[in-house]
């Protein structure tokens, strides 16, 4: 059945999403997270609508949900899998955190991380079926969930409550509508870092997403001894990779592997235990989503 909202609380959250650096309709606070659907019509693909250019370009700063770091930024090789949910049709007609206007029609979705607009590919993990989303707003601020989906793109993809989704960022889309932004409006929104907190950031930007590309050209080989490599963040600085991969030791032989403009931060030489285990440790002491390589090719982290 889908939730009743009264107007006053749909009024507090509108209003209650300053602190993350958003500008109207940011979904999944608490106390108003998500509908469920009772519609099965389905919805066409607007392309034209994807790929417009937005009012704004925004990637925003840090922020925290109760006690996980999310630092937004760009990562055309967002791969990852979670629960996603559906954003309430309440909020039809709100202002995005990038000035768009949230229609319940079009196939949009948000994100914690990434920028905006950015297109994904999102599936549905229970029944393989799959929709291209624009992410034009930040959420959901619960830990639970990844995305939240509008009502049109759930239904595209057979969603009637949370569901398992694994979300692919298409860089070729992604780039372009990124241009159409720029080059009409020129407008760019982060919030500045300090010198300090440069360097802490840029070590952890992709690290709370789990960066698991496209295809992509052969991977230099591991240790023979291992079949397994952990593969924990994907950066275009080498020495940010360098960083993080020293920082990665206590949990094995952390490398950084060079295939075409990335850098490839990975845990090699690791048997079916030991990437299980390397996993979950990054899961639990660092928040971490990694991906998981079996000689070279990428499979499912939680296939082992």
């Amino acid at each position: 059945m889908k939730k009743i909202v009264s107007l006053a609380v749909l009024t507090a959250l509108v209003a209650g999403c300053t602190g993350t650096g958003s500008s109207s309709a940011d979904y999944g606070t608490d106390g108003f997270g998500e509908e469920t659907l009772v519609t099965v019509d389905d919805q066409s693909l607007n392309n034209a609508y994807l790929m417009a250019a937005a009012p704004k370009y925004y990637v925003g700063s840090a922020y925290k949900v109760e006690d996980i770091q999310y630092i937004p930024g760009e990562d055309l090789t967002y791969n990852q899998t979670g629960i996603a949910g559906i954003i309430p049709s309440e909020l039809n007609g709100a202002k995005t955190s990038n000035g768009e206007t949230f229609d319940v029609a079009q196939m949009v979705a948000t994100s914690k991380t990434l920028p905006l607009p950015t297109i994904a590919r999102v599936t549905n993990l229970d029944n393989g079926n799959s929709v291209v989303v624009r992410i034009n707003n930040r959420g959901p601020f619960v830990n639970t969930r990844i995305m939240d989906l509008s009502p049109a793109a759930a239904r595209k993809i057979g969603m009637n409550g949370q569901t398992k989704i694994q979300v692919q960022v298409l860089p070729d889309q992604t780039i372009a509508v990124k241009n159409a932004t720029l080059g009409t409006t020129g407008t760019f929104v982060a919030t500045p870092m300090t010198e300090t907190e440069t360097v802490t950031e840029t070590v952890q930007e992709t690290v709370v997403a789990e960066p698991t590309p496209a295809p992509v050209a052969t991977p230099t080989p591991a240790a023979p001894a291992g079949e397994y490599s952990v593969q924990i963040a994907a950066f275009y600085a080498q020495d940010s990779a360098d960083a993080l991969a020293n920082r990665m030791k206590p949990y094995g032989d952390a490398t950084v592997v060079k295939e075409g403009d990335m850098y490839k931060v990975r845990i090699v030489d690791l048997d079916a235990q030991k990437a299980r285990h390397v996993i979950d440790n990054l899961r639990s002491s660092e928040g971490m989503a990694p991906g998981l390589l079996k000689n070279g090719r990428w499979v499912n982290p939680d296939s082992i």
